[in-house]
C-alpha cells in the first residue's frame, strides 16, 4: 500500500513507447483557423476574480508530472530538431483548451483557461516533497480546476465567443496521450532529455543531477505502463469520450477507489461520456448532476477536486486517513462566485447567469418567429423545463423548496424517469449498478446504515461518504479548526445527499443555445436535429469543430481531420429519445411531431432565453 498512488491516467500514453515496433505517433488534432477577435460574453461576471477563477488550484495534480517538467516538455512529435514545446498556446489550443490570460500571480507562463499552478508536488511513493535533483527545492503541482471543463467556446466568422460556466470542448483523452508520449520521448532519446534537462535543471546541472531526473522519468514512464495496462484491460467493455464529452462519474470512482485507494480490481470502464454541463444557475438547484445525485455543493465540488486528482490518502499509512490537497476554502470561494446572493427573493439569478444571445456577432433574432415559438415551448416544453427563467412564473414558490435555516430556497427540477424519456439509460444506470470494494479500515456504511460485512459497496454511497470523510479531515485540520456553523455554510446549507434513480433531471433552458451538442451525452448536434424524430437524426457526426451555426444552433459537424466521430449505434451514445413525433405513443416520445416551420420558431426563441 502506498500513501498516495501511482502517476495517473494522464500518463498513460507513456506506455506505448518502449517494448512495440517503433515509436509512438502523436495524436492527429484538428487545425483552427486564426480568429480576427475574441470576447468574453457578459454574465454578470467582471475583473480580476474571473482571472483568479479560471487559474486558482483546487489541489488537484491532474497531470502527474512537476509543473516544472510541463512548461519544460517537448511536443510529442519526432523531428531532428526540438519540435516546439508542449504548452505552446497554439498547441494546447488543438485540444480544444482555450487561451489563458497571463497573469503574474495566477497564470505567469500564460496556459489556457483551467491550468492551475499549485503548491509543492508531494512524491507519489512516499508522500514527501518531490524535488529538482540540482537545486533540491520542491516542485510544483499542476492540475486542472473546474474552469478547464466548463468554459465554452464559439467562433462564428473570425470571431470567438468565449462563456465562463459553457461546456468545454476539449479531448482530455487525446491530451492524456500526448502528455504520455512527450515523457516517454524525453526519457528515450538523449538529445530531448538534454534539451529538456537544461531547462529543468539549468545549464550548469552537474551529471549527478542529470542521472536523477533521468530516474524520475523513467518511474514516471513505468507508471504510465501500469496506468495504460488497467486502461487497456477495461477497453473491450469502453466507450471513447472524444471532444465535449467526459465520463465524469466513472473516472472520479476510478481515481478514487481503484488508483488513490490502490484497488486495480475497482477500475471500471468508462461506459457513460456526457456533454460538460453548463454551471449558470446550478448552485440553487435542489440536485446537481444529470441523474440529480448530488445534493451538497461541497460535495460534489470536493468529489471532483478528487476526480481531477487532488490527493486524499485512503491507505492509512504515515499520516492520518482523508488527509488530501483539498483547499475547501478555495472551493467554498469559487461556488460563492458561481452562486451570488440567494435568487428566489431577489426574482433573478445574482451570480453567474446564462449568456445573452449576441446579436453584434451572431445574426439578430427575428423576435416576429421568436413570439411564434414562445406560444410552442408553453405548450410542449415548460411543463419539465419550467417556465422562462425571466418570467415572473418561473420564482413562483411551487417552483421552489421551503426557505431553509439561512433562508436560501432551492429550484425543485423535475426527474424524469430513463424508460419516459428513452434517452440512452448508461450514465444513471451506472451510478445504480456499479459498486466497489472497500477495506473495512475505512468504516464505509451500507445501504441499511450499519457497516458492510462483505467489503463491497454501491458506488455512489461510499462515494459520497469517503468525500464527506475527507471534506471533515479539511474542516476539523485547519488552524483554528472550522466551527460548525462555517462548516454549515461551507456545505451550502445542505446535507449530504446521495442517491442513484433511473431518471434524469431537466433543467431551465436559460442559455441552451450555447451547449452543443445535445441530450446529456452529447449524442445529437444542433437544437434542429434534437426536435427532430430519432429515425431522421444524424446516426454519425464529428465533434472538434469550434464553427458555429447559428440557424441549426450547434457546432458544424462536418468530417474534421483530427476530430473524433460519435458513432450513435453504441450503447453510451445512444441519440435516442426526447422525440416529438405522430404515431402510437412510444418510449422516448414526448410531444407530437413538429414542422420545420415550427421547429425553426422554437430554435428562435430558444435563442432568447
Amino acid at each position: 500500500m502506498r500513501i498516495f498512488s501511482t502517476f495517473p491516467a494522464l500518463m498513460m500514453g507513456a506506455a506505448t513507447l518502449l517494448g512495440c515496433a517503433g515509436l509512438p505517433q502523436a495524436p492527429e488534432l484538428p487545425t483552427y483557423p486564426k480568429v480576427q477577435r475574441t470576447t468574453w460574453l457578459d454574465e454578470q461576471w467582471k475583473g480580476q476574480p474571473r482571472v483568479w477563477y479560471r487559474h486558482a488550484s483546487q489541489g488537484t495534480a491532474t497531470f502527474g508530472v512537476p509543473y516544472e517538467w510541463f512548461v519544460a516538455l517537448e511536443r510529442p512529435e519526432l523531428s531532428i530538431w526540438s519540435p516546439g514545446l508542449l504548452s505552446d498556446p497554439d498547441y494546447l489550443e488543438r485540444f480544444g483548451f482555450i487561451r489563458g490570460e497571463q497573469h503574474p500571480e495566477y497564470n505567469p507562463d500564460g496556459l489556457p483557461v483551467g491550468f492551475a499552478k499549485g503548491t509543492v508536488k508531494l512524491d507519489p511513493t512516499t508522500g514527501k516533497a518531490f524535488s529538482n535533483p540540482a537545486t533540491e527545492q520542491p516542485m510544483t503541482d499542476i492540475g486542472l480546476t473546474c474552469a478547464g471543463c466548463h468554459t465554452g467556446v464559439i467562433d462564428y466568422q473570425g470571431t470567438r465567443l468565449l462563456i465562463d460556466g459553457g461546456p468545454a470542448l476539449v479531448d482530455l483523452g487525446k491530451f492524456r496521450d500526448a502528455l504520455g508520449i512527450a515523457v516517454g520521448l524525453t526519457e528515450a532519446l538523449p538529445k530531448r532529455f538534454d534539451r529538456f534537462a537544461d531547462r529543468v535543471l539549468g545549464n550548469e546541472a552537474g551529471e549527478d543531477a542529470r542521472q536523477a531526473l533521468k530516474l524520475q522519468l523513467g518511474a514516471a514512464v513505468t507508471h504510465g505502463k501500469a496506468m495504460r495496462a488497467l486502461e487497456d484491460r477495461v477497453a473491450p467493455q469502453s466507450v471513447a469520450e472524444g471532444f465535449g464529452r467526459l465520463d465524469a462519474l466513472n473516472r472520479i470512482g476510478n481515481e478514487i477507489f481503484a488508483l488513490q485507494l490502490d484497488e486495480p480490481a475497482n477500475f471500471a470502464p468508462k461506459r457513460a461520456p456526457v456533454n460538460y454541463p453548463h454551471l449558470w444557475g446550478t448552485p440553487w438547484f435542489d440536485w446537481v448532476q444529470y441523474d440529480a445525485s448530488i445534493q451538497q455543493p461541497m460535495v460534489r465540488n470536493a468529489g471532483e477536486a478528487l476526480g481531477v486528482r487532488a490527493l486524499v490518502n485512503l491507505t492509512g499509512l504515515k499520516t492520518p486517513l482523508f488527509t488530501s490537497t483539498v483547499p475547501v476554502r478555495q472551493l467554498y470561494e469559487m461556488e460563492t462566485m458561481l452562486a451570488g446572493a440567494p435568487p428566489h427573493a431577489a426574482r433573478a439569478f445574482t451570480g453567474l447567469r446564462a449568456p445573452v444571445w449576441p446579436e453584434d456577432v451572431l445574426p439578430k433574432i427575428d423576435r416576429e418567429l421568436a413570439a411564434r415559438g414562445a406560444n410552442l415551448y408553453q405548450a410542449l416544453c415548460q411543463s419539465c423545463h419550467l417556465p422562462p427563467t425571466s418570467s415572473e412564473a418561473f420564482w413562483h414558490d411551487d417552483f421552489w423548496t421551503t426557505p431553509n435555516g439561512a433562508k436560501e430556497s432551492y429550484l425543485k427540477l423535475r426527474l424524469i424517469d430513463i424508460v419516459a424519456i428513452g434517452t440512452d439509460p448508461e450514465q444513471a444506470e451506472g451510478l445504480m449498478k456499479r459498486t466497489v470494494s472497500v477495506p473495512s479500515y475505512l468504516s464505509l456504511k451500507g445501504p441499511d446504515d450499519r457497516l458492510a460485512v462483505d467489503g463491497r459497496y454501491p458506488f455512489g454511497a461510499a462515494l459520497g461518504q469517503i468525500v464527506e470523510m475527507t471534506v471533515n479531515r479539511a474542516y476539523d485540520s485547519a488552524s483554528p479548526p472550522f466551527s460548525a456553523a462555517e462548516r454549515e455554510r461551507m456545505n451550502g446549507n445542505r446535507p449530504n445527499g446521495i442517491r442513484a434513480l433511473p431518471a434524469y433531471k431537466a433543467r431551465p433552458l436559460d442559455g441552451i443555445w450555447a451547449t452543443a451538442p445535445y441530450l446529456h451525452n452529447g449524442s445529437v448536434p444542433t437544437l434542429y436535429d434534437l426536435l427532430l424524430p430519432t429515425r431522421k437524426r444524424p446516426k454519425e457526426f464529428t465533434l472538434g469543430s469550434r464553427e458555429f451555426d447559428p440557424r441549426l444552433v450547434g457546432y458544424r459537424s462536418a468530417p474534421l481531420t483530427g476530430g473524433f466521430s460519435v458513432k450513435t449505434s453504441l450503447p453510451g451514445n445512444f441519440n435516442t429519445g426526447h422525440e416529438f413525433d405522430d404515431g402510437p405513443r412510444r418510449t422516448g416520445v414526448i410531444g407530437r411531431g413538429l414542422t420545420d416551420a415550427e421547429r425553426f420558431a422554437l430554435i428562435e426563441y430558444l435563442k432568447t432565453l
